[in-house]
């Protein structure tokens, strides 16, 4: 079965032609995250179709397109709930009439945090464990969580995916979702250019020379004794490390995923984070696996493959 996948992030669009668990070819796009979604649907739409004739595959013989995307999401009417502050007025959109129009194929979709963690859980580091959470530190922070087997979704779509919405500093910053201190707006990339500069130690560091104020500059700079990119990386690394904790108390899994761009700097952040889980976290039956993603950013769109399948699979049984 050949599926059209695209991953919305905050940076990046990624798309994909998936057929039975394998990514046959990949494209990325530029994500303009504080423009409206519409207007770069017409380039999504033509990358997809640009990644079928590269791959002799016809348009009509693909299954379906699948968003993975950062919102709360009606997966039944495949409708995008909140815009969290990216991408304009996206609410409104009839996104699978979109998909008739311009590729004529049907439309399903889901949160991309919760599609990362399908392709690991199926394909990736994952395979073989019931029950499982994963974090994306990216843009922002996604959790998504599998208990016993099965995809947590809950009765309005946002069962899981909130988790970097839980509050990491009740004295802390206003967050995109309307709360205070979240994890995602203590230590994220969309809110680290904030807190560098609000950082005492910014104006002599290193940091203020970068092009771009990232968590690649801020990992490297601490790694060479920078004392502010030290500051801010031990910082993250603490809430980061107190949202697994908070994770493994909630969802009970055996094995914590983490995924996203950010893990570029794994060799600093797994190590903190296994070791304050191992100290914190109460789990008397024994120790969660704090694990790497192994896929990438083809995690989220072999997820989307999945999700096609099991939205046919009801169509079938005429759910």
């Amino acid at each position: 079965m050949n599926t059209l996948a695209v991953d919305f992030g905050g940076k990046r669009i990624k798309l994909g032609l998936v057929a039975n668990g394998a990514v046959l070819a990949q494209a990325v796009l530029l994500s303009r995250a504080d423009e409206q979604l519409q207007t770069q649907l017409g380039a999504v739409a033509g990358a997809l179709k640009q990644l079928c004739q590269q791959s002799g595959v016809e348009l009509g013989a693909c299954a379906g397109v699948a968003f993975a995307y950062p919102s709360i999401i009606d997966v039944g009417c495949a409708r995008i709930l909140d815009h969290f502050d990216k991408f304009g007025e996206v609410c409104s959109l009839d996104l699978r009439a979109w998909a008739q129009e311009q590729l004529g194929l049907p439309l399903v979709m889901d949160n991309d945090a919760r599609l990362a963690l399908v392709g690991e859980w199926r394909y990736g580091a994952g395979i073989g464990c019931q029950n499982v959470v994963m974090v994306t530190l990216g843009t922002g922070i996604g959790v998504s969580v599998v208990i016993e087997g099965r995809l947590l979704r809950g009765v309005h779509g946002q069962a899981g995916i909130l988790g970097g919405h839980l509050t990491a500093n009740y004295d802390g910053h206003a967050c995109v979702c309307g709360s205070i201190g979240c994890a995602e707006a203590e230590a994220s990339t969309w809110a680290l250019e904030r807190f560098t500069r609000e950082a005492p130690e910014f104006k002599g560091s290193a940091l203020i020379r970068e092009p771009a104020l990232d968590f690649a500059a801020v990992f490297r700079l601490a790694s060479q004794g920078d004392a502010c990119s030290m500051a801010l990386r031990n910082h993250c690394l603490r809430v980061w490390s107190a949202l697994a904790v908070s994770l493994i108390h909630a969802y009970d899994p055996e094995m914590l995923i983490f995924g996203g761009g950010v893990m570029g700097s794994a060799e600093t952040i797994l190590p903190a984070v296994r070791d304050y889980v191992e100290r914190h976290a109460h789990t008397p039956w024994g120790k969660v696996r704090v694990v790497a993603s192994s896929l990438g950013d083809q995690a989220a769109l072999l997820g989307c493959e999945w999700l096609l399948r099991e939205q046919i699979a009801k169509e079938v049984k005429g759910e």
